[in-house]
């Protein structure tokens, strides 16, 4: 398979859970999606992009059953994060961890974990609602959306004191400031 792209998305680098929410954004005011053919991509090249950004490419192959499996996994996770109490996205995402687990291990460093899959297709999308389950562990009031009402971004606020409001500064959070001085001078 030929090198991906670059990955055009204006956020990465999340936890898995939240960057495969994230291939999903705005671009020009349109939701764009990088698993739909988003900048002249085919759909299983997304998911390619995809993998290497999220650091999966080497553990799993990006073919068009990875890829049902991937949205199906990003549907509920997209549901379950903008609602918590929906219980529906619950039993989704319980539907798509069934499909893995975890295995014990003894290694030279001491205990370790092996992820297992009934199929490897559903690696990828297992191993985002896993780490979904893990934000929910350790800092569920971390898992924010941007707070730029154009926006569908969603990030792990790792901010000291935790008030972290933009996907971006330098995207959002800049427009959001430029927007409030050009009223404030407005109004002189």
């Amino acid at each position: 398979m030929a090198t991906p792209a670059t990955d055009p998305r204006p956020l990465t680098g999340e936890p898995v859970a939240l960057d495969l929410i994230n291939t999903r954004w705005m671009h020009e005011g349109e939701l764009t999606d990088l698993f739909a053919g988003a900048f002249g991509l085919t759909r299983v090249e997304g998911l390619a992009i995809w993998l290497e950004s999220a650091g999966l490419a080497g553990r799993f192959r990006a073919d068009a059953a990875t890829l049902v499996h991937l949205l199906t996994a990003r549907e509920a996770l997209a549901r379950a994060v903008a609602d918590p109490s929906d219980a529906s996205a619950r039993s989704l995402i319980d539907a798509v961890l069934e499909h893995g687990r975890i295995r014990i291990t003894l290694t030279a460093q001491g205990a370790g974990e092996r992820s297992e899959f009934d199929d490897p297709t559903w690696g990828p999308a297992w191993t985002a609602a896993r780490d979904y389950l893990e934000l929910l562990t350790s800092a569920p009031d971390r898992i924010r959306k941007c707070a730029s009402e154009t926006c569908v971004l969603h990030f792990h606020d790792i901010s000291r004191n935790g008030t972290r409001r933009w996907c971006s500064m330098a995207a959002c959070g800049n427009r959001a400031k430029a927007s409030r001085h050009y009223a404030r001078t407005r109004e002189r």
